[in-house]
């Protein structure tokens, strides 16, 4: 081949080189992420997903992309988030929290939709079978609306001489009628009285744990919520603040002041929801894979918030702790 030929070939493959990426880009895979939390708010739960999509061959950048949607806890921006995700035509969508998952639901009837979520999937319509969807949709279960009886169960563990208690709800999530029927359940079993407290901004968090005290409430449990698990922290704070024996779901929630968290591991459940939308990504259908549950559960109890509120726990329970701070 003479010189000048070499050239003008290796000129004309640089210029499609340019193309060609455009080309690559094109077939890389987009999944649509859709959260009613803030962007900032867990950090974590979103490394989670990444590191599922990661362990299926999914890494974001070289062979995948994502869209994120966060409703910054303003769950009625859902319905118009995941619109757009549609209208973008991604290739699935991990939507997370249940009332992400609902948006989604009812945003489309063909994008594939992997769900994390913490309540029963058949019950709220996402699915018509765990084991067989039969639909766009599958996902994740974790075990928090479900466990929520056990923490009223283990809060009179700790304080038996209480005969009222208090339960905090979100009235703006889809989940809290549920909630709120299987706890007063609970309380009924166990012999207690059970009031109502409402919260759906941080505003409403200073009135709901003044209502504690004036009613004199014996102990708070929290339900579970997306908007309460990014407030964790500060609710665990005003437990400790206000004098009030609380309980959440996790961790930061007990380092932060609060007397004990029981609940599922969300940073499994959204490592297996990364998992799920991986394998939907490598061409298997969401009505063939059944709806999974994550069933790794943590108890955290707070030793020095039960010093500092008079609490002696109980050797038993210390010692189905799976951490213990003091």
């Amino acid at each position: 081949m003479r010189r000048r030929d070499f050239i003008t070939l290796v000129g004309g493959v640089a210029a499609t080189w340019p193309l060609m990426a455009r080309a690559q880009q094109g077939t890389i895979p987009v999944v649509g992420f859709l959260s009613s939390r803030a962007s900032d708010d867990t950090p974590q739960l979103t490394a989670a997903v990444r590191q599922g999509l990661k362990d299926t061959g999914f890494v974001e950048g070289p062979n995948v992309k994502i869209e994120y949607r966060f409703a910054e806890n303003h769950n009625e921006r859902l319905p118009e988030l995941a619109a757009d995700l549609v209208q973008r035509q991604v290739t699935v969508i991990t939507a997370t929290a249940i009332p992400a998952a609902l948006a989604a639901k009812a945003a489309t009837a063909t994008i594939p939709i992997v769900f994390e979520i913490g309540s029963d999937p058949v019950q709220l319509g996402l699915v018509g079978s765990l084991s067989r969807p039969g639909s766009n949709l599958t996902g994740i279960t974790g075990l928090n609306v479900e466990v929520a009886p056990k923490r009223l169960e283990l809060l009179h563990e700790v304080i038996p001489t209480a005969t009222v208690m208090a339960l905090l709800v979100n009235p703006t999530n889809p989940a809290a009628k549920s909630q709120l029927a299987i706890v007063l359940s609970a309380a009924h079993n166990l012999g207690l009285d059970l009031r109502v407290l409402n919260a759906s901004s941080e505003s409403d968090f200073d009135g709901a744990f003044a209502n504690l005290k004036q009613m004199r409430l014996g102990g708070l449990v929290i339900s579970s919520d997306p908007f309460f698990t990014a407030r964790q922290e500060q609710l665990g704070a005003l437990a400790l603040r206000h004098g009030t024996p609380a309980i959440y779901e996790n961790r930061p929630f007990v380092a932060a002041g609060g007397l004990m968290g029981y609940g599922g591991s969300l940073t499994d459940s959204y490592h297996l929801a990364g998992v799920y939308t991986g394998r939907v990504l490598k061409g298997e259908k969401p009505a063939d894979l059944p709806v999974q549950q994550s069933t790794k559960v943590e108890l955290f109890l707070n030793l020095k918030t039960a010093k500092a509120l008079g609490i002696n726990v109980p050797l038993p329970l210390s010692g189905r702790a799976d951490e213990i701070i003091e």
